[in-house]
């Protein structure tokens, strides 16, 4: 990765933050080379501060870090994009954005994170995990159970119920596509190549 620190007199960079699951953008910072090699060094983002007039690891003083899982240059090589898995709300005012934005938009993936943490880190009260423990055959039958009351909700004109019985089938069907070895990610590959 050849980044151009060189381009600015001060040998920062912008760095865009964004949320590995959900792709809503958390945040802007500033990286010079020192910050940067330490970054990928640590796997935490790590910025230089302006403010502060040094390496600042995002997280140090309030535990909510940003695990990198993905950097971007673009393509004047003098931007870089971070995906990463954040810990805690991102903006030091409690917002999940420094941008104030609290989205919907990859909720869904960000359910995807969580039933996972429940399945691989085995919490033993989580109804998540006692179902997938009990294999792929009750995932799937529970995934047709609520399919079948969607269907029937869907003939009635109870509004809600017909939302909660939707929100039980695609919250089961997340569980059946890990119990397969399959992401969210993964369909909608399908469904792009379908488009």
């Amino acid at each position: 990765m050849n980044i151009n620190f060189n381009k600015n007199k001060d040998g920062l960079v912008p760095i865009i933050i964004q949320n590995n699951n959900t792709l809503q953008v958390l945040m802007l910072g500033y990286m010079n080379e020192e910050a940067f090699i330490k970054t990928k060094k640590e796997g935490k983002v790590t910025f230089y501060s302006r403010s502060k007039n040094r390496l600042w690891t995002k997280g140090e003083t309030s535990g909510n870090y940003l695990f990198v899982k993905d950097i971007l240059l673009d393509c004047d090589n003098d931007t870089l994009l971070i995906k990463a898995d954040p810990v805690g709300p991102t903006c030091h005012k409690g917002f999940t954005s420094c941008f104030a934005e609290e989205t919907s938009k990859g909720f869904l993936y960000s359910l995807e994170s969580t039933i996972h943490n429940r399945i691989d880190n085995n919490i033993e009260d989580s109804y998540t995990n006692k179902l997938f423990k009990r294999g792929i055959n009750k995932v799937a039958q529970k995934v047709g159970e609520e399919a079948i009351e969607l269907v029937i909700e869907a003939k009635d004109d109870n509004e809600e119920l017909f939302k909660n019985e939707a929100a039980d089938l695609l919250y089961h069907y997340i569980i059946l596509l890990k119990a397969k070895g399959y992401k969210i990610e993964d369909i909608e590959n399908v469904l792009k190549r379908r488009n």
